[in-house]
C-alpha cells in the first residue's frame, strides 16, 4: 500500500503537470491563423464564404495610391451594396505562374530569354513561383518553389528557341486535370513540326486553363498570378480544348489574376494598336481577372515590367465581404468597386462565378 505523503506528492506533481500543459497550451497560437499570418490574412484563409478582391487604385499618372482608408472604398454585387467585412492595404505574398509562350518569333524569344533572370528581382522570399511553359501544348514546370536559386536554375534551363513541342506520347497526361480530364489537345505531331519554329500555332486558352489549375490549391492567404509573357496568337478551337469564356469563368471562380506582358513584335513589327486581334487574348484577360497589360517597347523593356507587377500585386488593397441581398442561385454576379476620392483609377475583377467550373470541349 502507497504510503499517504507518496499519494499527495503524487497527486502535487499532477496537477502542476496539468497547469504547466495548460499555461503551455495558452500561450499556443490558435488554430485558425498560421504563424506570421495577419488578422487580415487569418480571416481571410477561415472564411471560405467571403468574396475576395484584390483592388489596384492609381492616380491619373499611373502611381499607385497608398493611402486609402476602408470608409473611402464602396462594393456593389450586382448593384447592391456591400458592407466590406475584411479591409487590408498590407503586403500579400504571392503565388505566381509564370506562363512563357514557348512559339516566338526570333527576336522576341532572344529578348524575352535575355530578360527572365530579371523576374527574381520581384519576388521576396516568401513568394512561391512555377516555370511554365506553352506552344500547341502546355509543358508544366517542376512545381512551386520559394527557393530563388532553384528558380534561377530553371529560368536558365528554358531555352525557348530549341526545346522540342512534343505532346503526351499516347501515354497518360502529365498535365493539370480536372474531372479526368486533360487541358491540352493530345492529338500526334508529325516529326517536321515538333521543333518549337516549325510549329503550325498554339493552345494560349489552354495553357492559361492549365496555370489556374496549377495555382487553385493554393493557400487563400496568397495572391494567385500568372504572368503570361506572350504574342497573343492563339490557334482557336481546333487547338484548345477550352474557350475563352470557359477559361475566364475558371480564373474568377479560383481567384486569379492574369498579368499579361505582350512580346515586343506584337505591336512594334506590325504597328498595330493595342485593340489589334493578335494582342486581345492579353488584354481579355488581364480586364476580366483585374490584373494589367505591359507592352515592351524600346522605351520599356521587359524586364521593368516584372517588378511593376509584382509590386503591384502585392501592394493591392484587399476587400472581401459575405454576399447580401443578392440572389445566390445566380451562377454569376457582377461586381463593382467604388472610390469616394476624385480623380483616381480602380481595377478589379469584374465579377465572380459560384456555379460549377467547365470541364472542356471549347465550342
Amino acid at each position: 500500500m502507497k504510503s499517504p505523503r507518496k499519494t499527495l506528492l503524487g497527486a502535487v506533481l499532477c496537477c502542476s503537470t496539468c497547469m504547466l500543459l495548460v499555461s503551455i497550451a495558452g500561450a499556443l497560437p490558435t488554430p485558425r491563423a498560421t504563424q506570421g499570418q495577419s488578422d487580415a490574412q487569418a480571416k481571410i484563409v477561415v472564411n471560405s464564404n467571403l468574396v475576395i478582391l484584390p483592388v489596384t487604385v492609381k492616380d491619373s499618372a499611373g502611381n499607385l495610391v497608398p493611402d486609402l482608408r476602408r470608409d473611402e472604398f464602396r462594393v456593389l454585387e450586382d448593384n447592391v451594396e456591400q458592407r466590406i467585412d475584411v479591409f487590408t492595404a498590407e503586403a500579400f505574398p504571392l503565388s505566381v505562374v509564370i506562363l512563357i509562350d514557348n512559339d516566338l518569333k526570333d527576336k522576341d524569344a532572344a529578348a524575352v530569354q535575355a530578360s527572365l533572370d530579371s523576374i527574381l528581382l520581384g519576388l521576396s522570399d516568401q513568394d512561391e513561383a512555377e516555370v511554365c511553359r506553352f506552344d500547341q501544348f502546355f509543358h508544366p514546370g517542376k512545381g512551386f518553389t520559394t527557393d530563388q536559386d532553384k528558380l534561377r536554375t530553371e529560368l536558365k534551363r528554358t531555352k525557348l528557341d530549341t526545346e522540342p513541342s512534343v505532346g503526351p506520347p499516347g501515354g497518360p497526361f502529365n498535365g493539370p486535370v480536372i474531372n479526368n480530364h486533360s487541358v491540352v489537345d493530345q492529338q500526334a505531331v508529325n516529326p517536321s513540326e515538333q521543333l518549337i519554329k516549325g510549329q503550325p500555332t498554339k493552345g494560349l486558352d489552354d495553357a492559361v486553363y492549365a496555370a489556374s489549375q496549377l495555382l487553385r490549391d493554393r493557400n487563400r492567404g496568397r495572391r494567385r498570378l500568372i504572368v503570361l509573357i506572350s504574342d497573343g496568337i492563339d490557334g482557336g478551337k481546333k487547338f484548345n480544348t477550352f474557350s475563352y469564356d470557359q477559361v475566364v469563368h475558371t480564373l474568377l471562380a479560383e481567384n486569379v489574376t492574369v498579368y499579361s506582358l505582350a512580346a515586343p513584335s506584337a505591336l512594334l513589327e506590325r504597328r498595330v494598336s493595342p485593340l489589334d486581334r493578335t494582342v486581345s487574348r492579353l488584354i481579355r484577360y488581364a480586364d476580366a481577372t483585374g490584373g494589367e497589360v505591359y507592352h515592351a517597347t524600346k522605351e520599356h523593356s521587359l524586364e521593368e515590367f516584372y517588378s511593376r507587377l509584382t509590386e503591384e500585386a502585392r501592394y493591392e488593397y484587399t476587400l472581401a465581404y459575405s454576399p447580401r441581398g443578392t440572389n445566390p442561385a445566380n451562377d454569376y454576379h457582377t461586381v463593382e468597386v467604388r472610390i469616394r476620392r476624385e480623380g483616381l483609377n480602380v481595377k478589379t475583377r469584374q465579377g465572380y462565378f459560384t456555379g460549377a467550373i467547365p470541364t472542356g470541349s471549347a465550342p
